[in-house]
């Protein structure tokens, strides 16, 4: 194989899913319906945020911050992989790939570091309701918000680095964007020194917030079992139950796809995987949070009903 020091010039090409090519239109038709319900669901999710004031709460302010962030992330890969389907333009540039992948790989840590910030609500609201609108003070909402942009770009650039520092054989990635598990197993040279620093970040950003969730949910389990009414264990389970679902899909996802060694990761598989963080659970995002909540389909009815009378 030929190292590519020349790789900043001729680019890549995108495998996709070319392989099934009798399956490429089927994958074109889906892929772009839920595209469409993504930009949708987590559109209508932030103009309700907006305008409804019962939505003015920190919950909110986080779930309006995690359906702006999935605009992102679909945008990011979801556009191209239509093109790919396609057949038009299966190519990407040097820059074009470093860019994306440093992107995909922000966002998503920053959703990682902003879901923790959303136990962190769901634990004051259920253990300790009293002091509530004291602990989740705006101030403390903002710097959280911010906290998770800035760390999971720190987190992004930084791995980015360590991959791109190396030299990559071939110009075919099998993947339909520039996945890092992917571009890893492309390199000309030993990746032992670069994937144990990968996986220390990896572990920063994916298993130290997830230890943070699963820790304020253990809280809030035994604030729960000490109510005595079933109604009130029933209310305070589905203020979390939501947030439950999503960070269940994401951190399954994702930990799937990066914590594992590079000499196992498969291709064909990955790809499918991919789909799901990528497509799928941006989709089901404002899905659930809308279907399981009270707040906000009161405030699209609202919305709706504004839009009828007004016409």
């Amino acid at each position: 194989m030929e190292c590519l020091n020349t790789s900043s010039e001729e680019g890549y090409i995108l495998v996709g899913f070319s392989d099934w090519p009798h399956l490429e239109p089927i994958f074109f038709v889906f892929i772009a319906i839920f595209y469409s319900l993504t930009l949708c669901g987590n559109t209508v999710i932030i103009i309700l945020s907006r305008l409804d004031l019962r939505l003015h709460t920190p919950m909110y302010y986080f779930l309006c911050h995690l359906s702006f962030l999935d605009l992102c992330y679909t945008a990011s890969t979801v556009p191209q992989l239509l093109v790919n389907l396609s057949g038009f333009d299966r190519t990407i540039s040097f820059g074009r790939c470093v860019a994306q992948l440093c992107i995909v790989l922000s966002l998503g840590g920053t959703e990682c570091v902003l879901l923790v910030a959303m136990a962190i609500d769901r634990y004051a609201a259920v253990c300790r309701p009293l002091h509530y609108t004291t602990i989740m003070h705006p101030v403390l909402c903002r710097a959280l918000v911010v906290f998770s942009w800035v760390g999971g770009l720190v987190n992004s650039l930084i791995q980015t680095s360590l991959v791109m520092a190396m030299p990559l054989c071939g110009h075919q990635l099998n993947h339909f964007f520039c996945e890092l598990p992917i571009l890893l197993k492309m390199a000309c040279e030993d990746t032992g020194g670069t994937e144990v620093n990968l996986f220390v970040a990896r572990v920063i950003i994916l298993v130290c917030p997830l230890v943070l969730i699963l820790g304020s949910y253990a809280h809030i389990a035994k604030a729960v079992l000490n109510i005595n009414s079933m109604a009130g264990r029933r209310k305070a389970f589905g203020t979390c139950a939501s947030h439950l679902m999503v960070v269940a899909m994401f951190f399954g996802s994702a930990i799937s796809a990066y914590l594992q060694p590079v000499h196992r990761y498969s291709e064909k598989g990955g790809k499918f995987l991919a789909l799901f963080y990528t497509i799928i659970t941006p989709m089901l995002n404002p899905l659930i949070y809308t279907l399981r909540n009270k707040d906000v389909k009161g405030a699209l009815w609202k919305v709706l009903g504004r839009g009828t009378d007004s016409a």
